[in-house]
């Protein structure tokens, strides 16, 4: 059980932002986004979306940092994960 952060390249509102994901269950997740302060309006449907100055934080409290397919493969196989189609 594994909480993942990808690289930061998603531009919005002027930043970039990474996703925060579990390869397990919504349940670490969102014990995770707690224990790090990160908003519950950053949670969306199955990641929480977070800027990238947040990065290094997480990645000290113990998020692995991975590429974005290999974050997007292990949310899959999680079982989890909300396909586009359905959003």
């Amino acid at each position: 059980m594994v909480i993942l952060v990808d690289d930061p390249i998603w531009p919005a509102h002027g930043m970039l932002w990474a996703h925060l994901v579990s390869d397990h269950s919504l349940e670490e997740l969102h014990s995770f986004a707690r224990r790090t302060k990160i908003s519950p309006r950053a949670f969306d449907r199955d990641h929480y979306d977070v800027p990238a100055r947040e990065v290094p934080r997480l990645i000290e409290a113990g998020a692995q940092q991975v590429a974005g397919k290999e974050l997007v493969r292990r949310l899959i196989a999680s079982g989890i994960r909300v396909r586009a189609r359905d959003r």
